[in-house]
């Protein structure tokens, strides 16, 4: 940037912050006296990148004078990340970066701001940011910065959160052979599909209902059906569109904003309902269709308001609400009958809910937020799911216990993956590591470390095992833990992966604005550049006007909801929300149901050509 007055970065930040959302926010800005031009009167974007890595380098090699240097010098990258440079008070010791103003974006600027600083990685100090005060940040970088030196600030532990308003058994941390859970509390074991994010499916209980549905789902993935089921799914017709809904007197008006933000454009988007939360959306939605009656569809969805709720997929009207503990981001998930929805909470609960009514069930308590969302396995109906406590768990809601724990070496944020052949459970964490864990027991099977943290969530299909990395890398290993090959992008990669129906593709989005589509081999096969940061998990499904054209849904966190075709990038159409978008996208028919910032969960009508 060049200025023509002396000004301060802090301020130049400051003003940002005024006009751009947070997604927006530039990772850092360098002052120079006159942009480098080429021959021909251009700007010189290599002379540009050598002045960003001189300063860079130049940062590094800044030797720190001491412990009292690094204390005030976090200070102020505190108060600079977060927007508060010209506060003169001074940070308390107690201060928690979330608490203060942080999220997930900043929490990584600040990272990246402290290892140039201390000119090192500071393994785990992401987790740190996230979970604890200034203080013990302070104190986690002391050990890489001076690690010869006595520490003259003493540790502070957070206390472990108090779960008095819970009757809660303490579990213990053996580990139990697999059992056969059978639904013992169940009155009916219901025939249904559940669809989630990155076109996931569940369909338990659906095989002999699966010609008699004559649709098959959107997309299907081998994570949660069982081997046997998914030729059956290939033979299956693609969905066509059930009739509008009859009765749309309870459902909100949708304002003049909210339209379609391209001209000529292949399909269009159409709002068929909106339901009002009460606060931001960051979960992704729960579609789970009954097998029997498909009218009853349901969509399951929590948000910042501490609100779960069910919400009818045709008509949008609310079948249910129940007020939970604290902020929900964490995804639902259906249990193996049917019956019950697992969710988490930010006040380390896991709330098991049942899924007709919303009646608490049964609660499991945690020693630190849930926002990881749980997967359920459907040979034995246990439930997995991480916490920010750094544990993975497996829960029998049925008998109401805990079967296993294990301590997973760093806080879980994504959500656990299961593949069925060969039976592993995978737990990514921020700490770096890609954990391999067998589901009856709860032993390791094997660990990765990607030196990064892990805020994607892993993807199985058949032969792989796929995650992002904060590093900006993609990477692939076997089931056995052998990395075959890794995609570079340019930013960090919070998207989650979702693959192709032949599983011969796997996509997903990267903060470099781009969507992504790379081969089984790792080779690109096209890349989409959005208006923003990708941060949400790509869904891949059939084209409702087409039946033999596959389609892509993406979000970026601008609030666009992105439709590709999805064998060669081509844009089908792009539709504006009214706020950010972190939900991910679910396609079921023709609808399209996702969250948004702006408090509300949408459903949208795609319709081709000929539905104008």
């Amino acid at each position: 940037m060049v200025s023509k007055n002396d000004l301060v970065k802090d301020y130049i930040f400051k003003e940002l912050q005024k006009h751009l959302p947070s997604h927006a926010i530039p990772d850092e800005l360098v002052l120079i006296d006159s942009l480098p031009f080429t021959s021909h009167g251009k700007i010189d974007v290599s002379e540009l990148n050598k002045i960003y890595l001189n300063s860079i380098n130049l940062k590094s090699e800044c030797k720190l004078n001491g412990k009292e240097e690094l204390w005030e010098k976090l200070h102020h990258l505190w108060k600079s990340v977060l927007s508060l440079s010209e506060d003169p008070l001074k940070v308390p010791d107690e201060s928690l970066f979330l608490n203060s103003g942080g999220d997930s974006l900043k929490s990584i600027r600040l990272l990246n701001e402290i290892e140039n600083l201390v000119g090192t990685s500071v393994p785990g100090l992401l987790e740190i940011i996230l979970s604890s005060s200034i203080l013990e940040i302070y104190n986690h970088i002391l050990q890489t910065a001076f690690p010869d030196e006595d520490l003259t600030f003493s540790k502070n532990y957070a206390t472990k959160r108090k779960s008095s308003d819970v009757n809660q058994e303490e579990t213990s941390g053996k580990s139990l052979h697999q059992e056969s859970v059978m639904p013992l509390n169940c009155d009916e074991i219901n025939a249904f599909i559940a669809l989630s994010r990155g076109n996931q499916i569940l369909s338990p209980n659906t095989t002999r209902f699966l010609t008699d549905l004559e649709h098959c789902p959107s997309a299907y993935s081998s994570d949660l059906i069982s081997q046997t089921n998914i030729q059956n799914m290939k033979s299956l017709n693609p969905p066509a569109l059930i009739g509008k809904s009859k009765d749309m007197s309870c459902v909100a008006k949708v304002s003049e904003e909210e339209t379609s933000v391209m001209g000529a454009e292949k399909m269009e988007f159409h709002v068929r309902w909106r339901s009002d939360t009460g606060k931001c959306v960051d979960a992704s939605p729960l579609l789970v269709i009954p097998a029997v009656d498909k009218s009853s569809a349901t969509v399951y969805i929590g948000s910042h308001s501490h609100r779960m709720m069910a919400v009818d997929l045709y008509s949008g009207k609310v079948k249910w609400e129940q007020i939970l503990g604290d902020r929900i981001e964490s995804s639902a998930c259906v249990s193996k009958c049917g019956n019950f929805i697992v969710v988490g909470c930010y006040n380390g609960l896991v709330y098991i809910l049942k899924s007709n009514s919303g009646e608490k069930y049964w609660m499991f308590t945690t020693d630190d937020a849930v926002k990881s969302s749980a997967t359920v396995d459907p040979t034995t109906g246990l439930f997995y799911i991480g916490s920010h406590d750094q544990h993975a768990y497996a829960l029998d809601i049925y008998k109401k216990k805990c079967v296993w724990k294990l301590k997973c070496g760093g806080t879980v944020f994504s959500s656990p993956c299961l593949s069925l052949i060969p039976y592993h459970l995978y737990f990514a964490t921020l700490g770096g590591l890609l954990l391999a864990i067998n589901p009856a027991t709860g032993k390791r099977v094997w660990k990765h470390s990607c030196g990064k943290p892990l805020f994607s969530s892993p993807r199985c299909c058949l032969q792989y095992i796929c995650i992002g990395c904060v590093d900006g890398n993609f990477l692939c290993f076997t089931h056995f833990g052998e990395q075959i090959w890794q995609f570079s992008t340019n930013e960090p990669i919070f998207s989650s992966p979702c693959t192709s129906a032949s599983e011969q593709e796997i996509f997903f989005g990267s903060h470099d604005c781009f969507i992504y589509c790379c081969s089984m081999k790792g080779h690109l096969q096209w890349k989409f550049e959005t208006t923003s940061r990708v941060y949400s998990t790509p869904f891949a499904f059939h084209n409702h006007s087409h039946g033999n054209e596959m389609l892509l849904a993406a979000a970026s966190t601008d609030g666009k909801l992105w439709i590709l075709e999805s064998k060669s990038g081509e844009l089908q159409s792009v539709y504006q929300l009214p706020g950010e978008v972190f939900s991910s996208p679910v396609v079921w028919e023709s609808m399209l149901i996702i969250g948004c910032r702006n408090n509300y969960v949408y459903c949208l009508d795609l319709l081709g050509g000929n539905q104008r």
